[in-house]
């Protein structure tokens, strides 16, 4: 990657950081029921069997109460683990939450290691954090490629999932950063 390109993602990163701070709590957790209602909408969603979520940080849209929803309605339900020694994550299923889950090396939510593997290429549906997207399914992630290189396995759908402040006009993307299919926010589906 060029460094001109890292010097505007990481402007543009640190923009929408500061626009997503201002967002008050209430209308965060408002906005996370909004998209979890709005993905339940989704046929992917109704007819998706293998999905992998994520565990969100503060600053992202709270997908979780979907967890439990999709595990009771028979889906396979993975979420990224870290690999030490690869710099990478792979698809951990999920089977039970409280007992499932630990602190992963940057403090995330993760499955652990004795969970079973799912392999990337068997999920029908995945949804995808990031700080900005567009339209055109680009996607702004860290920094640090651990989802694009963990996307760049998934043959199902990729689908980001942003609050409406985190969609911008354009992504600045390089040749390794993998493009989704759809966009969820509060508001609206995206197909990209």
């Amino acid at each position: 990657m060029t460094a001109a390109l890292d010097s505007v993602k990481a402007s543009l990163r640190e923009k929408i950081r500061v626009r997503v701070k201002t967002i008050p709590a209430a209308e965060r957790a408002a906005d996370s029921t909004l998209l979890c209602a709005r993905l339940r909408e989704q046929p992917v969603w109704s007819a998706a069997r293998f999905v992998l979520l994520f565990a969100p940080l503060p600053d992202e849209p709270d997908l979780w109460p979907l967890l439990n929803e999709a595990i009771a309605a028979g889906k396979t339900v993975a979420l990224p683990a870290f690999v030490p020694g690869t710099n990478g994550y792979l698809a951990r299923q999920i089977i039970d939450p409280a007992r499932d889950l630990v602190a992963g090396r940057f403090g995330i939510r993760e499955p652990l290691p004795t969970c079973p593997a799912v392999s990337l290429n068997r999920l029908d549906l995945v949804l995808v954090p990031g700080i900005a997207f567009d339209v055109r399914g680009g996607r702004l992630g860290r920094g640090r490629g651990f989802y694009d290189r963990l996307l760049a396995d998934v043959r199902g759908p990729k689908c980001g999932v942003a609050f409406e402040e985190q969609i911008v006009e354009a992504v600045p993307v390089g040749p390794l950063d993998i493009r989704l299919n759809c966009i969820l926010t509060p508001t609206r589906w995206i197909e990209t």
